[in-house]
């Protein structure tokens, strides 16, 4: 995939308001801890997540989406009825129908000749939504896309809690853990041909997808029959081997995207990665021979907002100054089933 005439013209988020700490999670743990002899402080030392945030009970996802869509469209000066796409891309949707895209362009007064849809593929939803609206630009169909989304921990979070209570037994435990790193925000990355603003800064440069399905089942989230005659929702992630073919899988997708947008390695002048944990990120710089001071981590204290977490990431380093003119960055993205993305951004 190569973009001669896609900008990323505006990158903005909203974060969740409440604060939650691994501590705080750790003590509605205690009795588990307790009975299977875990000492107090492993949920950090494992991830090196020691705090998350979460969205207030009851808080739409289409509220998130459209406070980042509009600062999105108020920092690019883009009105919305110069919106050709509007794809919500979140794991997280309100209803299974109307799309979730739909309530969001209702809210940020984009319709008419707009497609709104949503697009779902675990985390690597945005940058999904990157490549469709860049296509849509890159074909002439359209001046400018907005991909939106937001996702929200607290409710699967509440759930497993109490169903590792329940089940007290380390084998719950340890394929549960993975949901504890789980974080709440809201993302919008706004593309255009460029027409608008005449700025050559932040030009999408191309990409390269990998596949790896066979590993579909090692991270699941969803509703399963209770026995009862109803459903329950329930996450469990085999996180050792998510991280090992996971890994792999990067070092693959790496091998193919360099030549494809013309960089070698060392061109490389920054990297932003899905934010899982301490342990993900060591070993995919490893493995893909990056210096750990081009990457920039956010899962510290924002944890794993799936779909979200890498474009936030993104846009606070370049509020930090992370990110420079003219800086090579590449965007690696990677979500369960599983599915490897990197995008190169001419910054």
């Amino acid at each position: 995939m190569k973009y001669t005439k896609v900008i990323i013209e505006a990158l903005d988020y909203q974060l969740a308001p409440v604060v939650v700490s691994s501590t705080e999670l750790e003590s509605r743990l205690e009795p588990l801890y307790r009975q299977l002899h875990i000492a107090p402080g492993q949920l950090q030392a494992l991830t090196g997540i020691r705090e998350r945030r979460w969205w207030e009970p009851g808080y739409p996802l289409s509220q998130g989406a459209i406070a980042a869509g509009k600062k999105a469209l108020a920092a690019s000066g883009i009105s919305a009825a110069e919106i050709g796409a509007l794809i919500y891309t979140g794991v997280c949707r309100e209803q299974f129908e109307p799309a979730t895209a739909c309530r969001v362009a209702a809210g940020l007064g984009i319709g008419g000749h707009a497609a709104v849809f949503d697009l779902s593929n675990a985390c690597l939803g945005v940058l999904n939504g990157i490549l469709d609206v860049a296509n849509r630009i890159e074909l002439g169909q359209i001046r400018a896309g907005l991909v939106v989304s937001c996702e929200s921990a607290r409710e699967i979070n509440e759930i497993m809690i109490a169903r590792m209570l329940e089940e007290c037994n380390m084998q719950h435990f340890a394929t549960s853990l993975a949901t504890l790193t789980g974080g709440s925000g809201a993302v919008a990355v706004l593309l255009t041909d460029g027409s608008f603003s005449g700025s050559a800064r932040r030009r999408l440069l191309g990409g390269t997808t990998q596949a790896a399905p066979e590993h579909h089942q090692l991270c699941l989230w969803g509703i399963t029959p209770d026995g009862k005659g109803g459903y329950r929702q329930s996450m469990s992630t085999d996180g050792v081997n998510v991280m090992n073919y996971g890994v792999e899988l990067g070092r693959r997708t790496w091998e193919a995207f360099l030549p494809q947008v013309g960089w070698s390695a060392e061109d490389v002048d920054r990297v932003i990665c899905h934010q899982v944990g301490s342990a993900h990120q060591s070993a995919i710089l490893k493995t893909l021979g990056i210096p750990a001071d081009k990457d920039f981590t956010t899962f510290e204290f924002l944890g794993n907002m799936g779909t979200v977490s890498l474009p936030l990431t993104a846009a606070l380093a370049a509020e930090r100054d992370m990110l420079e003119a003219g800086d090579k960055v590449a965007l690696l993205g990677i979500g369960s089933g599983l599915n490897c993305l990197m995008l190169g951004v001419e910054w």
